[in-house]
């Protein structure tokens, strides 16, 4: 085995400061003939630690895993399993299982049961243990702080253009199509309402721009998010127009949809005319997004 350059983190998001610090990872296992490889964990510390305020997350663990390993090797444990550890049982346990021999750490990063809070008592553990640690600098973006929280609230204010740039992606929601209120198809608009993990963060009510993906193809939509005032829904839904999709029903299936922007709040039509009509310029505006500027 050769010897690991690794990074240890949650990651959520995979956001351009991620990002960044897994590009280092890579300059530093090419300059030192070395593996790179990821560390983290299914489940957020905070939901195992039971702590107040367990953030909501921008990926699940799949998603997660996946965009990580455009990276590098990732090693996805429970926290459960490290969580007893202190730095340096942590770091002696990568070291001897997995022959990691450098450890980039993020520039506001900890782990340990220990708590160690100065970088130099990092380095220090580490040396006696036959490891070096090198700390990043920290990430931004036109002179903005990068960070998961930043990106989870402006996604729940629903600005998902600026998440979005933060992200170096489009944000997306994955899930099984279910069954609705069919009240789309009555009206001439056939929506896939899509059943999300609890555990997602979900965006402010309103109409978006995005598409949706579905088998191997991927389409346009229109997406709503809340409660269907007009018709009188109670609980939330998060339902995808797929523009120019003319196939049967997609009930069962995995669909993932990609936010592009916030088009309008949700707002309660007096009749479905109305809503049809609107819903029709909801439609031209992704279609065509220049001439609603106009």
């Amino acid at each position: 085995m050769l010897p690991r350059v690794a990074t240890i983190g949650f990651f959520d998001g995979v956001h351009k400061g991620h990002r960044y610090l897994m590009n280092e990872l890579r300059f530093y296992a090419a300059q030192n003939w070395c593996d790179p490889l990821i560390v983290t964990f299914r489940e957020h510390p905070r939901h195992v630690l039971q702590s107040p305020n367990t953030p909501l997350l921008l990926t699940l663990a799949d998603e997660r895993k996946a965009l990580l390993e455009q990276y590098a090797e990732v090693l996805m444990s429970p926290f459960a399993d490290v969580q007893p550890m202190t730095a340096a049982q942590f770091m002696r346990h990568l070291k001897d299982k997995y022959n990691v021999r450098l450890l980039l750490m993020g520039y506001d990063h900890r782990f340990g049961s220990d708590r160690l809070t100065d970088f130099a008592d990092y380095k220090r553990i580490a040396a006696e243990i036959g490891v070096n640690v090198e700390k990043m600098n920290q990430y931004l973006e036109t002179g903005l702080h990068v960070s998961s929280t930043v990106i989870r609230s402006l996604i729940s204010g629903g600005d998902v253009e600026s998440a979005n740039m933060l992200l170096g992606r489009q944000y997306s929601l994955s899930g099984e199509i279910v069954h609705g209120n069919a009240i789309g198809h009555t009206i001439g608009f056939p929506t896939a309402n899509l059943q999300v993990d609890s555990l997602k963060q979900i965006p402010a009510a309103g109409v978006y721009a995005g598409s949706a993906a579905v088998g191997y193809k991927e389409y346009k939509a229109v997406i709503n998010i809340g409660s269907n005032p007009t018709i009188g829904n109670a609980d939330q839904t998060i339902e995808a127009h797929l523009i120019d999709y003319d196939g049967g029903d997609l009930y069962g299936q995995t669909m993932t949809i990609n936010l592009t922007r916030r088009v309008r709040d949700e707002r309660k039509f007096d009749t479905i005319e109305e809503l049809k009509a609107q819903i029709t310029r909801d439609i031209d505006n992704i279609l065509h997004p220049l001439s609603a500027l106009q």
